[in-house]
């Protein structure tokens, strides 16, 4: 059995996500589960995203990027 841990919240916000995760056919345990796996998949995201943006100002990336998979669209 996984270690657990109870956190408290007032019953307004509990109603709030019992209704979402009933809405998606899952208890509230799985759902916030879900939820917190959605969060950190849009957290590695957004750092991926600013890792390309930043390698983009690199000398001849935008070359080897046009090279090996095809042309950037520009923002201008």
């Amino acid at each position: 059995m996984a270690d657990t841990t109870t956190v408290e919240v007032d019953t307004d916000v509990h109603d709030r996500l019992a209704v979402l995760a009933a809405d998606r056919g899952l208890s509230l345990r799985a759902y916030l589960a879900e939820l917190a796996t959605a969060q950190e998949n849009e957290a590695a995201l957004t750092r991926a995203a600013l890792a390309f943006e930043r390698a983009l100002e690199r000398p001849g990336f935008r070359e080897g990027f046009a090279r090996d998979f095809g042309r950037l669209s520009s923002r201008d």
